[in-house]
């Protein structure tokens, strides 16, 4: 894990025998990656994820919803998803599925097609 820093003294607690212990036991009960099996794809998950970002909040960090991700998923789709605020599927028209995404709303309203 990333060592921690001053701007980011929570990365140090991925590392407590808690978090891995945490994290062990969603990988065990969802061993699948919850975004792959969205998309009707069967992909083992590698790392447990915070569905919510914490952002150093103790109390999402400990208690807060987890998901089993694949690496592809956590490492860019969903930092995409966090930075961005939508996401970038599209369906099998070629149309984004994200009702955020900017070809859906058009003045804050969501686009009929």
């Amino acid at each position: 894990m990333t060592a921690a820093t001053a701007e980011r003294p929570w990365l140090a607690w991925y590392d407590k025998a808690r978090w891995k212990k945490m994290a062990a036991a969603q990988l065990r009960e969802h061993p699948l990656c919850a975004m792959c099996l969205q998309q009707n794809q069967v992909v083992p998950a590698e790392i447990c994820d915070h569905v919510e970002p914490h952002r150093g909040n103790q109390r999402k960090f400990w208690f807060g919803e987890l998901q089993s991700l694949c690496w592809s998923h956590h490492s860019m789709h969903k930092q995409r998803l966090e930075l961005q605020g939508y996401s970038d599927d599209i369906d099998d028209n070629g149309y984004p599925t994200d009702r955020r995404h900017p070809f859906n709303v058009r003045r804050g309203k969501d686009v009929k097609r």
